[in-house]
C-alpha cells in the first residue's frame, strides 16, 4: 500500500467545497446524521464518505439536507455531528 500524498485541507482553500482527498483513499458510505450548528439549530444530513488523514484525524464528506449546499469535506466532530441509525429500526 502506498503512502498517501500530503493533501491540503479545506483551511488552505478559499472554497472548502472544492477540496477533497484522493478518491482512492476514501470509503463510501450512506450514513444519516444530525448536524448541530453553533447557534443551536440542528438539521438532518448525511455522510457519504470517510477519509483518514496521515495525522489520524477522521474526515467526512457531509451534506446537510434542505439547504441547497453541496457536500463538503470536514473534520469529523462527534460533538456536532451525531450518527443516526441507517437500518434495523
Amino acid at each position: 500500500m502506498h503512502a498517501p500524498q500530503e493533501q491540503p485541507g479545506p483551511a488552505e482553500h478559499t472554497d472548502a467545497t472544492a477540496w477533497s482527498p484522493p478518491e482512492e483513499e476514501t470509503r463510501p458510505v450512506f450514513q444519516p446524521v444530525e448536524v448541530r450548528f453553533e447557534d443551536g439549530r440542528w438539521a438532518v444530513g448525511r455522510i457519504n464518505a470517510w477519509w483518514q488523514a496521515e495525522d489520524g484525524r477522521l474526515w467526512c464528506r457531509l451534506r446537510v439536507m434542505g439547504d441547497g449546499s453541496e457536500a463538503r469535506w470536514l473534520p469529523y466532530d462527534p460533538e456536532r455531528v451525531s450518527l443516526l441509525p441507517s437500518h434495523g429500526l
